[in-house]
């Protein structure tokens, strides 16, 4: 069980950059959990205020609700609480909350809410989700606003009086009023967390905003240059984040958009290249081809050039 409270949660997540560690697989897909810890020790060294355990990046939607509990128990112990360790839950509101407690009791500081399975529902129905989970646990949640699952303000301020361990709010959206208004209702009731995909290139924008953190899934193959870019938004050097978005974030970003799916397989193809083979993606995920690793390999091996960039930036 964790020892931190919701609001220690909360609060230790929104100091600092977050990240969502891949979920290394074997060949026949089963999870491998040798890589795993090695990969967990390896983030661990780095200036990282949270890591998510079987979350999107770690293809949440592709484990089982008994393997979830499971990748979270191996990131608990191997991180040994240098680190906060959230986990992933979603799909109905039933296996939802199994995961929550699996979770739970697995060790997990608390927990990212992803948006339920398919089904569109309106704000009551949300809301009862969201309620149901957070009833289920004692440890802190944070609910995932993308998809087919974007809360309102009017109710995001409900659950918070209804649910004392909702202590966050991710925007995977990028609908600024949306999120103006949820911050102006809200305020610093919650901990706001950045959530598009490759959240860098919204970094800048968000920090006016009063979000102070965000996940960072490159984070997980080039940490060093992850660090620094999130230093460089906390002090608004525009400089040396407009140097990242230009030398690494935008070309990774073009190679992204090539095929669905592939914001979650160029991670695991990061982690190849820097020779932490984490394995492949599952299905219905498809691997980078050849072509496109060497693409990626070429934008990694220029990362020294970036870092001289934003030394002299300084």
């Amino acid at each position: 069980m964790s020892k931190m409270t919701p609001q220690e949660m909360a609060e230790k997540i929104g100091s600092g950059l977050l990240s969502f560690p891949v979920t290394p697989f074997k060949a026949d897909y089963s999870f491998d959990e040798t890589t795993y810890r090695a990969n967990m020790d390896w983030l661990c060294g780095y200036d990282v205020a949270g890591l998510f355990a079987a979350g999107g990046t770690g293809e949440f939607f592709s484990l089982t609700p008994t393997e979830v509990p499971e990748v979270v128990r191996v990131a608990v112990e191997e991180t040994k609480g240098r680190v906060p360790v959230l986990a992933g839950t979603g799909y109905g509101t039933a296996i939802a909350r199994e995961i929550a407690i699996g979770a739970e009791k697995a060790g997990a500081d608390g927990l990212l809410l992803l948006p339920p399975y398919l089904t569109h529902s309106e704000q009551e129905g949300l809301a009862a989700h969201v309620e149901a989970v957070c009833a289920a646990v004692k440890i802190g949640v944070i609910v995932y606003n993308r998809d087919n699952a974007i809360l309102q303000p009017d109710t995001v301020a409900r659950l918070a009086e209804r649910c004392p361990n909702l202590v966050g709010y991710k925007d995977g959206i990028g609908d600024i009023e949306l999120m103006t208004r949820v911050y102006t209702k809200l305020g610093d009731r919650l901990t706001y967390v950045g959530g598009l995909p490759t959240a860098e290139t919204f970094a800048l924008p968000y920090l006016d905003m009063g979000v102070t953190t965000y996940s960072s899934a490159v984070f997980n193959f080039v940490p060093e240059f992850a660090t620094n870019f999130y230093a460089a938004v906390r002090k608004r050097d525009h400089a040396t984040i407009h140097a990242g978005l230009k030398d690494f974030i935008l070309p990774l970003i073009a190679i992204r958009n090539r095929k669905k799916g592939y914001a979650v397989s160029i991670i695991k193809a990061g982690m190849k290249v820097i020779g932490r083979d984490s394995g492949p993606v599952r299905p219905p995920l498809t691997d980078l081809s050849e072509q496109e690793i060497a693409e990626l390999t070429a934008l990694v091996k220029n990362l020294p050039a970036i870092r001289s960039s934003q030394q002299a930036a300084e």
